[in-house]
């Protein structure tokens, strides 16, 4: 008879019954309601180590809790035993070397405001209370991507749990090749408890133009804006997206210019040339307001869905599929999905492909079609409307962003993400380092024997 050895934790332990187990277990999406048999809330790396062989000793499927905005919940574990990092959040800033520490358990508005004060920044997503680490492991899209790449092209080193339980250091010197599949290759190979990213002077200033257009009417004016997009300086990430109002499908184009405004509204009259819109905003937000102003839209308590895409080209017959998104008729109320596109290029591109396990860096654009609801009696309609925009893209694809991948895609989706040679060198190093797929619930790739 095997004994199991509950081990001391300096966090907290939540079953079912506990206060505070629900709260835990509650993440981004509200379709997710799974109930782990245990939730550690980690207060230290060796909180993690102990519960990754508790969970082994005890064969308890391993969730990683950050943000929990992973559309597919994988972090919450039906019976199995959820790692909550959310309290190993601290972010030191050394402003001399231009580098931060972040723990595993961070969200990006942390890393934002621990490292504005100098006027520094490193790339990190749209919403502020995502977390650091599911969004870096993935890749790392942000308005400053185009100018320094994406999150984890500006990652120096990651210290990681392995499934084994021990601790280990990834860079460019050490265990270089855990290093690349960590850039790009999602929780596949252990817990990340500490980044240390490279900082940028960023300044603290920025810009945001958009402008409004008749959806039917749109189609010349997406084929100016990504012709505009084509030349613009790396400062500005070129957005677009379709949404339905009382008054009819809107179609929204123009731009996030992070630096200098004054520099960026050199980019308006060429924006304005377009076509008249139905209205107009430019605004000069704080670069910390910047990364907090899709907060809401981005907020929990919803019921998610999305289908995504990576394009390499965006011809006209892409942009009348955008601008439809895969209903026959544009006024179909509000069941229809939104969906949106920001450009890619500049920095990102300028990494070479095998450099990193993230891939797909000659993309133009990144495309996703998005519905968010409050009622279960709506889910079917709800994802079948995100389902059809996205399909309406499908013949225009060329990939996918593993962070963006739906929860129904499985291997397929992994497939999408990464290249043929690429996907079998990261199932080789999956072999290695997580020989029995211990992290399985991501977008997984699976070791040789399984």
């Amino acid at each position: 008879m095997t004994t199991t050895t509950s081990p001391c934790f300096d966090g907290r332990v939540l079953t079912p019954g506990s206060p505070g187990y629900d709260a835990a277990r509650t993440v981004w999406n509200a379709m997710i309601d799974r109930r782990p048999r245990m939730i550690v809330r980690a207060a230290s790396v060796t909180d993690v180590v102990a519960t990754v062989r508790l969970a082994r000793e005890l064969d308890l499927e391993i969730g990683v809790r950050c943000g929990g905005h992973n559309v597919a919940g994988l972090a919450v574990p039906a019976d199995g035993l959820m790692i909550d990092l959310t309290s190993l959040n601290g972010v030191r800033v050394d402003p001399i070397r231009r580098r931060a520490r972040v723990q595993g358990g961070a969200l990006l508005g942390a890393l934002d405001q621990a490292s504005q004060p100098y006027g520094l920044a490193t790339t990190a997503g749209n919403v502020s209370h995502t977390g650091v680490g599911g969004l870096t492991l993935g890749g790392g899209m942000g308005w400053l991507a185009r100018q320094h790449g994406l999150a984890c092209d500006n990652v120096v080193s990651y210290t990681m749990v392995t499934a084994d339980g021990e601790v280990v250091t990834a860079s460019r010197t050490e265990n270089p090749d855990l290093y690349w599949g960590l850039r790009g290759g999602g929780g596949n190979f252990g817990i990340v408890t500490d980044f240390e990213f490279q900082l940028h002077r960023t300044g603290t200033q920025s810009l945001v133009a958009e402008f409004d257009f008749r959806a039917e009417d749109a189609v010349p004016v997406l084929q100016g804006w990504r012709d505009l997009n084509a030349v613009a300086p790396r400062q500005a990430t070129f957005t677009a997206d379709v949404h339905s109002t009382a008054r009819g499908p809107v179609a929204t184009v123009g731009f996030v210019w992070v630096g200098d405004p004054a520099q960026g509204h050199r980019l308006l009259p060429a924006m304005r040339a377009l076509g008249r819109p139905v209205a107009e905003r430019i605004t000069t937000p704080s670069y910390l307001d910047l990364q907090q102003r899709d907060d809401a839209v981005g907020s929990h308590a919803y019921r998610r869905y999305s289908s995504a895409h990576y394009l390499r080209q965006f011809p006209t017959a892409a942009i009348e599929a955008f601008l439809l998104r895969g209903a026959s008729d544009l006024h179909n109320g509000t069941d229809l999905a939104g969906v949106g596109l920001q450009a890619h290029g500049g920095a990102i591109a300028d990494v070479a492909d095998a450099d990193a396990a993230f891939s797909h860096r000659g993309t133009m654009f990144e495309f996703g079609a998005g519905s968010r609801w409050t009622e279960p009696s709506e889910d079917d309609v709800r994802m079948a409307a995100a389902r059809s925009a996205g399909a309406a893209l499908d013949p225009y694809a060329d990939g996918v962003y593993v962070n963006s991948l739906a929860a129904d895609e499985g291997q397929r989706g992994v497939r999408r993400a990464y290249p043929a040679a690429k996907l079998a060198r990261l199932t080789a190093l999956k072999t290695i380092w997580d020989p029995h797929n211990v992290f399985h619930l991501n977008h997984n790739i699976r070791p040789h024997s399984q």
